[in-house]
């Protein structure tokens, strides 16, 4: 059992050796000897390719504006651990934590020596969330992303009031298959009977799939472009404008505080079941909610200026979709200016149409790397480039300083890849920055 933060934190990464697998078999036997906790919590369940976390976030913030508790289980955490399970956007405590990992640490044991064998970190984290708020902190509702694909993902043992799904891309082919209809049919495993699924899905063949299971289990499908729709849209500054017509009411000339087009998507999702909420589930939100919940959302990483001067933009942008957003933005935005983009990834991901999008986009490009057991290192992605002006460091801490020190008054740097590469960045990055003023 673990005294400290520190001991509790080793045994759950720890569990990292076991990989993936894939299945729920572990997570209900879990369940069954905590008495079911998964049972007693009000859910929506947030799964898709991209831009789970900004739509937890943005429904997160709606509602609390409304006056409701909510709770948060995402991945992976941006700066520290604890962020994976939050209330009202905060992260647990450090003693909380331990007593969670001490609930859960025996029953680890125990399935260790059954035919199932031991639980992963991500069941285990799982576990934990459901714990939390199952028995130890119950709250109104909790938003639970879905950690990889839907169908066997760990958090797929609920059954919430509402299911989203909000895109598909190519990413994890390896384990969820290699064309939108088969990565589609793992994420829409999370649809469950009779429960309305909001969808961002825009390819057809991976729409069909989806509609074709909401069907089968009477489940119905509110999808942008039908039953809510978005008009008018313009960037700000910092954020966007748009206004949703959904089946329910017109909203004009909605703001965002996340910054970049497929914002409007992911705040119109979190709209539409804000709607849904309250129209079928008694939850009190009106249009002033919603409104300021838009307004003042923030999810570090996603299109994030951390300084104007010089100009440093952070984006998570880990896959070819998430790539080809932040390209679409920064030529919509910085136009005008010269892009210097640093960039790393972990090895598992498609990098060569990743950096190929990156090549044409950036005038100068540089390759880092970061400790993490699936990072790629910096000389291989430097390799896969074919940018006139590339370059490749293993010391990001070096690079960045370096690249601060000549970033001109007509440049952007933009720091894009892996969310883990930009957990490590960002609070040496935010030092350095204060140190040059």
């Amino acid at each position: 059992m673990f005294s400290t933060y520190e001991e509790a934190l080793e045994w759950i990464h720890s569990r990292l050796r076991l990989g993936m697998k894939p299945g729920l078999q572990r997570m209900n036997w879990m369940m069954e000897k905590l008495g079911h906790p998964e049972r007693r919590i009000k859910s929506v369940h947030i799964g898709g390719t991209n831009g789970k976390g900004s739509t937890v976030t943005f429904l997160r913030s709606i509602l609390q504006e409304a006056g409701y508790s909510v709770g948060t289980f995402t991945s992976p955490y941006f700066e520290k651990f604890n962020e994976r399970i939050s209330l009202n956007g905060t992260p647990i405590g450090d003693e909380d934590l331990v007593q969670l990992a001490n609930d859960i640490y025996p029953l680890a044991v125990e399935l260790e020596q059954t035919e199932l064998g031991g639980p992963t970190e991500f069941e285990i984290i799982t576990a934990m969330a459901f714990q939390y708020f199952g028995h130890v902190r119950p709250v109104d509702l909790v938003l639970f992303e879905v950690g990889l694909g839907g169908r066997y993902d760990s958090t797929n043992i609920i059954y919430p009031v509402l299911s989203i799904i909000t895109s598909i891309g190519l990413d994890h082919t390896a384990i969820l298959g290699d064309t939108y209809e088969k990565i589609a049919f793992e994420k829409a495993g999370i649809i469950k009977p009779g429960i309305s699924v909001i969808t961002a899905v825009k390819q057809e063949e991976a729409l069909a799939v989806i509609q074709d299971k909401a069907l089968g289990l009477k489940s119905p499908v509110y999808q942008l472009g039908n039953e809510f729709t978005i008009s008018d849209h313009q960037s700000l500054d910092q954020g966007e404008l748009f206004s949703l017509e959904t089946v329910f009411q017109d909203f004009r000339d909605l703001e965002t505080g996340m910054s970049g087009k497929h914002q409007t998507e992911n705040a119109s999702l979190a709209v539409m079941a804000a709607e849904l909420l309250n129209k079928f589930y008694s939850f009190l939100i009106e249009e002033k909610h919603i409104r300021a919940g838009l307004k003042i959302a923030y999810w570090p990483g996603r299109f994030e200026i951390v300084s104007l001067d010089p100009l440093v933009v952070l984006d998570g942008a880990h896959n070819e979709e998430g790539i080809s957003a932040l390209t679409a933005e920064l030529e919509k935005r910085f136009g005008d200016r010269s892009k210097k983009i640093v960039f790393a990834a972990l090895a598992d991901k498609k990098l060569d149409k990743m950096i190929s999008k990156l090549d044409s986009a950036a005038d100068c490009i540089m390759f880092t790397e970061f400790n993490f057991p699936r990072a790629a290192s910096a000389e291989d992605l430097f390799n896969l480039s074919k940018n006139g002006r590339k370059q490749f460091h293993s010391d990001w801490k070096e690079l960045l300083e370096t690249e601060l020190c000549d970033l001109g008054k007509n440049s952007v740097l933009v720091i894009t890849g892996s969310l883990y590469f930009l957990s490590e960045v960002k609070p040496e990055l935010l030092n350095l920055l204060e140190n040059n003023q």
